[in-house]
């Protein structure tokens, strides 16, 4: 446990010594608001003549004002955390099912780059496989017709 922590601060104009397990500097800290909050209701023309009970008061509905105010703020930003929070997992989520589906896309257009190169393969394989029928077939229908020339040319 942290040792108690002494300090003395001015509030309204009187020293008074605050103990707690906190830091000299935020003692001198909460010492330096409370006054803040005395000035604020001293420098107000209406309280100026009102009895020092009654500036307490007012000073203390101050600090409860600024405490609930900031309980409120703190409530409003845990619950935009939260939201947050819920956002970041489902955006996590998303992008996980988008990386599962990108590795599935990317061993699809493997395989079907593969498929693609093989149906190529066989495109050529066929393409020479035809030209080389059709080139059979026309040195075929040429060798009967330079007979035919010889033929003519030994007749003549």
């Amino acid at each position: 446990m942290p040792a108690k922590t002494n300090a003395e601060v001015v509030i309204g104009g009187k020293v008074y010594t605050l103990s707690g397990f906190e830091s000299e500097e935020y003692l001198q800290k909460v010492g330096s608001y409370i006054n803040a909050k005395i000035t604020e209701i001293e420098e107000v023309e209406a309280f100026k003549h009102f009895a020092p009970d009654m500036k307490a008061i007012l000073t203390e509905l101050n600090i409860a004002d600024d405490y609930f105010k900031a309980k409120a703020q703190v409530e409003k930003l845990e619950l935009d955390l939260e939201e947050k929070e819920k956002e970041i997992y489902h955006l996590k989520h998303d992008l996980i099912s988008n990386q599962v589906q990108n590795e599935t896309d990317s061993q699809r257009l493997e395989e079907l780059e593969a498929e693609n190169k093989e149906l190529l393969l066989n495109k050529a394989r066929l393409e020479t496989a035809l030209e080389d029928s059709l080139l059979g077939k026309v040195k075929t229908m040429k060798k009967p017709d330079e007979k035919e020339e010889k033929g003519a040319k030994g007749q003549g």
